[in-house]
């Protein structure tokens, strides 16, 4: 399980995401956020090399999905993706990435899906999350393909296969629909203080 340092970052993820987060087709709120972290959850590198986080931001009333991975290098042909870079107190520079397109991640996301790793608590060492819950009917997912934005989510297709979709825009109490072969739900806190779940993700056919 991956070690949380108790550290600085500088800028903060915050910061990077106040700068990035306008740039989304998904994003729907003010040119200039005002985000607080709200919850979410990570998954751990089988290597240890990267960091996946699940994060939830709200924005006034509205809540996002914001899946990144912290790397000690640049990913090769990932440009696009790049989030912003960092320094952090332990482990020195980081390279913050869109994670929806970083293969780690991509991977681990498929293998919490089936069920062969679980998450872990967002802020705490060696901690499960015991509030994401996933569901998956299917074999083992079939590869994915490149990612693509819409409006409220980032979707992975796969050739004769199933559709991942990553609820960007979180709306509380949101059920996946019956056609659904799986999918992730979650928990954060709104800005009055209340503790609401959404779906996080939903794998369909079409």
């Amino acid at each position: 399980m991956a070690v949380i340092h108790q550290t600085y970052v500088k800028p903060t993820k915050l910061e990077l995401l106040t700068a990035w987060l306008p740039t989304r087709p998904w994003y729907h709120g003010s040119p200039e956020p005002e985000l607080a972290k709200a919850g979410g959850f990570r998954l751990d590198d089988p290597e240890g090399e990267v960091g996946i986080e699940f994060m939830v931001v709200t924005d006034g009333p509205g809540a996002y999905l914001v899946p990144l991975t912290y790397r000690a290098a640049p990913l090769p042909g990932a440009e696009h993706a790049l989030v912003g870079t960092m320094e952090h107190g332990v482990l020195g520079p980081r390279w913050a990435y869109d994670g929806c397109h970083d293969p780690v991640l991509a991977a681990e996301l498929a293998a919490f899906i089936e069920g062969r790793v679980e998450a872990q608590a967002q802020s705490v060492s060696h901690t499960l999350d015991r509030e994401v819950a996933r569901a998956w009917t299917g074999a083992a997912l079939p590869a994915l393909d490149a990612p693509t934005d819409t409006d409220e989510a980032t979707e992975f297709a796969a050739p004769d296969g199933p559709t991942l979709r990553l609820h960007r825009v979180l709306t509380p109490g949101s059920t996946a629909p019956e056609d659904a072969l799986g999918q992730v739900t979650g928990a954060w806190t709104q800005p009055d203080g209340t503790r609401v779940r959404a779906l996080f993700a939903t794998l369909q056919t079409s």
